[in-house]
């Protein structure tokens, strides 16, 4: 950028300016291998999405809610990419005994929680080493409109 400057003596003085912009780019990392998802007694999970890298991971769901696990049980089931979603919920409706992880679908689950009421936590570790993008239910019979979400993993 030139610039022309006159005095009132009629001299003129070119002044050249030149900037230098240095541009710092942030690389967003939200990915992180210990999560910590919370459930209520609204039927809620605290967030409809986690982002994790492809390796071990440590996660704890925990209810903040106040009801027990009889009445506003939640539990936090991860599921194999393919899934269907309504099927797997309507099959684990009906797996009171096992705390609504349905035997006949293990096969479909990369890793769950067990089943909390209010005031409760549970932390499970798992690895899951396939990038991609899982479905994560609560399996207690109703919850299942409310309570979903997706895993990506990077």
């Amino acid at each position: 950028t030139i610039f022309a400057l006159q005095s009132c003596g009629g001299k003129t003085e070119k002044v050249e300016e030149t900037t230098t912009t240095e541009q710092v780019v942030e690389v967003e990392d939200n990915a992180s291998n210990e999560i910590t998802i919370e459930s209520n007694d609204q039927m809620q999970y605290s967030t409809n999405e986690l982002h994790v890298k492809a390796g071990e991971v440590t996660l704890t769901l925990k209810h903040t809610g106040n009801m027990e696990k009889a009445v506003m049980g939640h539990n936090l089931v991860i599921l194999k990419s393919g899934t269907d979603v309504n099927a797997f919920g309507a099959k684990a409706a009906e797996a009171k005994a096992s705390d609504y992880i349905p035997a006949s679908e293990e096969a479909s689950i990369v890793a769950h929680t067990k089943l909390i009421g209010g005031g409760e936590s549970d932390t499970i570790t798992f690895t899951i080493s396939e990038p991609g993008t899982y479905d994560y239910i609560c399996s207690f019979p109703g919850h299942l409109a409310l309570m979903k979400g997706k895993l990506i993993v990077e």
